[in-house]
């Protein structure tokens, strides 16, 4: 199957862009480079460098590729800088995605398999574990962006056939992770502590997220070719995870016993709790997470200290 994965130089899609390959699909990946990395592409895909929001550029693309099935992770995936600049965040998270649904339509591409938020789309959850039924109340813009989309893509399958389904992610973590990126506590932690510099808890450490490995993550985009037609998954582990018992297992799992964290104020926009019920995912995608927090930490922490051994290196 030819498929095309927008974002597919950054973590998480260059993951779903191997295994896509290993499958035996013809992948092309089209990436900006603003946060992927191109030593993260697939040699054996066929790479576009350029952004979702030129249209010329994005319907170029599809008319060398004519893909069958689009994974769409491309996006403004940074919090606080859609809570600063929540035009720029509208432009490439709407406006961008909207280009590519375009040329889907025009294309006749026949699935879309949208990548969207979890925490930041449901905001302050009521209940927990929050399910795919419970109130979308984003509090930032990003929130706002990416579940704006969803919408659309309902839109989109009623006037024109468009298939999709939605992926709404926990907080995933794994190797190729940026400490600059969303999510990124895992890869920072790692950093900080390798560097031997103090590590930055923003809070006071009990803020609760739903960590889900990449491996898992990667198995739930496989999935999703087949499963799922018209449907909004939640992705991630199930499992309340606080800031604090991230930061004790890498420091465990590191050998930094010694190591304390500084606790600053929290960054604006970030909620307090979230933990996903995923067993709609189970059911009708037969996709379940496999890869305890701990197994997990210990491959990211292995990628980190080799990423390190690197940097060394060179220096």
């Amino acid at each position: 199957m030819r498929a095309l994965i927008t974002g597919g130089a950054g973590f998480i899609a260059s993951h779903v862009a191997d295994a896509y390959i290993a499958g035996g699909h013809d992948v092309a990946i089209l990436d900006n480079l603003s946060r992927g990395s191109s030593s993260n592409v697939n040699t054996r895909a066929r790479f576009y460098h350029g952004d979702i929001t030129d249209a010329e550029f994005v319907e170029s693309v599809f008319q060398k590729e004519q893909p069958e099935i689009i994974n769409h992770h491309a996006a403004q995936m940074d919090v606080r800088r859609g809570v600063r600049e929540p035009l720029f965040d509208a432009s490439i998270n709407i406006l961008g995605s909207l280009n590519i649904l375009q040329c889907a339509v025009a294309h006749k591409t026949g699935r879309i398999i949208y990548v969207s938020t979890a925490g930041a789309a449901y905001g302050e959850p009521r209940e927990i574990p929050v399910s795919e039924d419970c109130p979308i109340n984003p509090i930032t813009p990003y929130g706002i962006t990416k579940h704006t989309v969803e919408h659309y893509l309902f839109t989109y399958r009623v006037l024109y056939g468009l298939n999709y389904v939605v992926l709404r992610y926990g907080n995933v973590y794994g190797p190729r992770q940026s400490s600059q990126g969303e999510a990124g506590v895992f890869a920072m932690f790692c950093e900080q502590m390798l560097a031997g510099s103090q590590p930055v808890i923003y809070g006071d450490g009990t803020k609760i997220r739903d960590y889900v490995y990449v491996d898992d993550v990667v198995r739930a985009n496989l999935a999703a070719i087949q499963r799922g037609d018209g449907e909004i998954f939640n992705i991630a582990s199930g499992e309340e995870t606080t800031d604090l018992e991230v930061f004790d297992l890498v420091r465990e799992l590191l050998g930094k016993s010694n190591v304390r964290p500084s606790y600053v104020p929290r960054r604006p926009g970030e909620i307090d709790k979230i933990c996903l019920d995923v067993d709609k995912a189970k059911r009708l995608l037969q996709w379940t997470p496999e890869v305890s927090l701990r197994q997990g930490a210990t491959e990211t922490i292995k990628y980190f200290q080799e990423a390190a051994k690197q940097k060394e290196m060179v220096l």
